[in-house]
């Protein structure tokens, strides 16, 4: 800072301000300007550990995921909260646990390290108990919310998803449209749900409870979805997810019936395995789960620095991110990915192949 001062003819108090973003209203603008490109000229790189003595910061924010990391979706999560870290000079480190007693002994690592606040993400969207190790620093829930909403969280509009789903298939001209929903009590389950419900209702169409199969996995999946074919005979499915679409791609197989012509299908996840591998392309509601670290990052170092974050400089996103001020649970309005599954999509697809959108970076 003194070669910095002496270069430009200021004072080191000067320089101190410009390079740690002070200078507004203290330094005239082409002062701090001169300082900045000295700065640049001269390689000029700030000490992480001396500024941590002097600020009682670190800069270094822990993630503690209960079996995300796990999970297909856990890079998007970690990569969104990593690239809004980075841009706001901040460190991740993340750890992962499957118990309270995992977890606690993470979070005590973490903050042996002098981390200035967690991030916490279950493996699916779900009201989680916050350990109580978590709440001595800022937290901000990811993918998950408590139930008194005591902290930040954000997660997918899962109404939305449901209503956005069945609508597209309703477009389509669907009007027996089942449900392959979720045999566990899940978040997305209810509120994926209620959207389908609701699109029908919107539509003027009875919601009819024959059309819904909720099921889990593997052979009694399938079967369940077979029999819903023969004693219902749907014209298109909103699937709880792209996972269970392909048995809804299977029955249809063996029954003759052309995806995308005779039946029409919605998914949910935009997951990579499913999207690239059946056939036709699946329709699908892409989950925003890059979206949800991006934000909860800015949402964390807002609460760490006390200070509104520039959110004009986020990048653009598959999905539009929720303004930081928004009550908790903040949601995300996922996006739908056209492809070819839906009645009338295919013609358009052979024409102009569309494939998911993808998210610039800063």
């Amino acid at each position: 800072m003194k070669q910095i001062a002496q270069r430009v003819g200021v004072s080191v108090s000067t320089v101190s301000l410009v390079l740690n973003g002070r200078d507004g209203g203290r330094v005239k603008p082409q002062v701090a300007r001169r300082v900045r490109e000295a700065a640049d000229a001269m390689g000029y790189q700030p000490n992480a550990l001396a500024r941590s003595l002097r600020t009682s910061r670190t800069h270094i924010v822990g993630f503690i995921s209960v079996e995300v990391a796990t999970t297909p979706y856990a890079g998007g999560m970690i990569q969104g909260a990593q690239d809004a870290l980075s841009a706001l000079g901040y460190v991740l480190l993340t750890v992962s646990g499957d118990d309270a007693q995992a977890i606690d002994g993470e979070v005590d690592a973490l903050r042996r390290y002098g981390v200035d606040g967690f991030l916490y993400s279950a493996m699916s969207n779900r009201v989680v108990d916050v350990p109580r190790s978590l709440t001595r620093l800022p937290l901000v829930l990811v993918d998950a919310t408590d139930a008194a909403h005591r902290f930040p969280s954000i997660e997918p509009d899962e109404f939305r998803i449901g209503y956005d789903a069945t609508t597209r298939l309703i477009d389509a001209g669907c009007r027996r449209i089942a449900y392959v929903g979720c045999a566990e009590p899940m978040i997305a389950q209810t509120g994926r749900l209620e959207g389908y419900r609701q699109a029908l209702v919107d539509h003027g169409i009875d919601v009819d409870e024959r059309l819904r199969r909720d099921v889990l996995n593997n052979g009694p999946a399938l079967r369940a979805v077979e029999e819903l074919f023969d004693a219902e005979r749907p014209d298109g499915f909103f699937c709880f997810n792209d996972a269970r679409a392909w048995y809804v791609y299977e029955a249809a197989a063996r029954r003759g019936l052309a995806i995308g012509d005779d039946v029409s299908v919605v998914g949910v996840d935009n997951h990579r395995v499913f999207a690239e591998t059946l056939e036709p392309q699946l329709t699908t509601i892409e989950l925003p789960h890059y979206e949800m670290g991006y934000w909860a990052a800015n949402r964390l170092v807002a609460w760490i620095e006390g200070r509104a974050i520039n959110e004009s400089t986020w990048p653009r996103t598959t999905a539009v991110m929720p303004l930081l001020d928004t009550p908790a649970p903040a949601k995300v309005h996922c996006t739908l990915i056209e492809k070819a599954s839906v009645r009338g999509a295919r013609w358009a697809a052979r024409r102009c192949p569309t494939s998911a959108a993808r998210r610039d970076t800063p």
